[in-house]
């Protein structure tokens, strides 16, 4: 799934290519799917002639602001994607079109022609993504409804440590929570607690102030350096559990220490045992829980399935939970653990696919949707770390 340093690449790239000009062509795919509350032909006269003022994002969602409303507006879903003709553009690896294939993309959802000949498309393989169009994209869900963005609105860590004690839940599914913070998905979590030696699986309440102060500094860190490089992930330090995080059991590691996965949040989840380590309640409960089989990762998913719908789904819910209470302070109602396992937006294949047809209008042919679940969790134990760990 594209996370905020992905989609900030994306809008970086509209600003520096496509301001000031106005658009004279339009093609919008004929799917009610992810075309969202209004018909291909009414988008098109919306927006035809218009000039783009500008591109804003808040966490995972971006939207196009033109010299007058309504204005297009992207969330980007397991496998959205920004290409623009001649222009690189980060590509979260599912979502790659191969410059070799038909222009615009047979999986191209919105395209528009500028007054330079300058070709903008907004591509989804796997029809998880919305496209809509708002007259005030910040007035309504699900952008009305996000907490705020961990790029451009980061609480103060006193802040950050006072929220956190509010919260009864494990710390992923809180970080993945977007009515919390917007913008963190599912690798930037494994990462940030990660780098803080933080197990997924930690109460976020019992945190100690010490490993609040750590994991505030690590998705500054991380964050920060995803967003310097373009969402480019050759670029990401060495040292970072992203590069070896898809690898099989057994076979992964970093910095020489082996990485498990488990199911957190419904999330497939890496972590380093040796480093993150349950502790307190958390761990005399996961002591009593029977453990999984070793050697075996839980089924990874490919961001393909019936799963990925509903993740986007409940990021709008849980957003939508939060809707007239303060996140900066920690107030409002803890998210809902997620009872029914998510697709993760990283790994596995796409060798088993159930396919839909749909045929954009004016251009391209079917995409394919691909369903795929996963499932299993491990869980490790003990003692209470007092924060980052060199």
């Amino acid at each position: 799934m594209p996370e905020l340093p992905e989609v900030e690449a994306a809008r970086r790239a509209i600003e520096e290519n496509c301001l000031g000009k106005k658009i004279k062509r339009v093609i919008i795919a004929d799917d009610n799917k992810v075309i969202h509350g209004i018909s291909p032909s009414d988008f098109q006269t919306s927006i035809l002639g218009k000039t783009i003022i500008s591109a804003r994002r808040k966490g995972k969602n971006l939207w196009l602001e033109l010299d007058s409303p309504p204005f297009p507006s992207f969330q980007f879903g397991m496998a959205g994607a920004i290409y623009i003709k001649g222009v690189a553009v980060t590509k979260y690896k599912r979502s790659a079109v191969k410059d070799s294939e038909e222009w615009p993309s047979k999986y191209s959802k919105f395209f528009v022609e500028l007054d330079d000949g300058l070709e903008l498309s907004f591509t989804d393989k796997r029809r998880f993504a919305k496209v809509r169009l708002l007259a005030n994209p910040t007035s309504v869900s699900p952008i009305s409804e996000l907490g705020p963005d961990a790029l451009l609105e980061p609480m103060t860590v006193d802040e950050f440590a006072e929220s956190l004690a509010k919260k009864k839940i494990t710390i992923k599914p809180l970080l993945l929570d977007q009515g919390y913070i917007s913008g963190i998905g599912n690798w930037i979590a494994d990462e940030v607690l990660y780098q803080a030696r933080i197990h997924p699986l930690q109460t976020a309440s019992s945190l100690s102030k010490e490993q609040c102060e750590a994991l505030h500094t690590s998705i500054k860190e991380v964050i920060e350096k995803a967003v310097e490089v373009d969402a480019d992930s050759s670029q990401f330090p060495s040292n970072w559990i992203f590069h070896n995080r898809e690898k099989k059991p057994g076979k992964a590691f970093v910095d020489g220490k082996k990485i498990d996965f488990i199911t957190a949040g419904g999330r497939t989840t890496a972590y380093v045992p040796e480093l993150q380590k349950l502790y307190g309640k958390d761990a005399e409960k996961a002591a009593k829980v029977r453990p999984a089989k070793r050697g075996v990762k839980p089924k990874e998913d490919d961001g393909d399935g019936e799963e990925d719908e509903q993740e986007t789904e409940k990021e709008d819910e849980s957003a939508k939970s939060k809707k007239g209470q303060k996140p900066r302070g920690g107030r409002g109602k803890k998210p809902a653990s997620k009872t029914k396992t998510e697709e993760s937006d990283d790994d596995g294949d796409d060798s088993e696919a159930e396919e839909e047809v749909v045929k954009p209008k004016g251009r391209g042919t079917k995409p394919a949707i691909k369903r795929k679940s996963e499932e299993k969790a491990t869980s490790q134990a003990g003692k209470k770390p007092k924060g980052r760990k060199s």
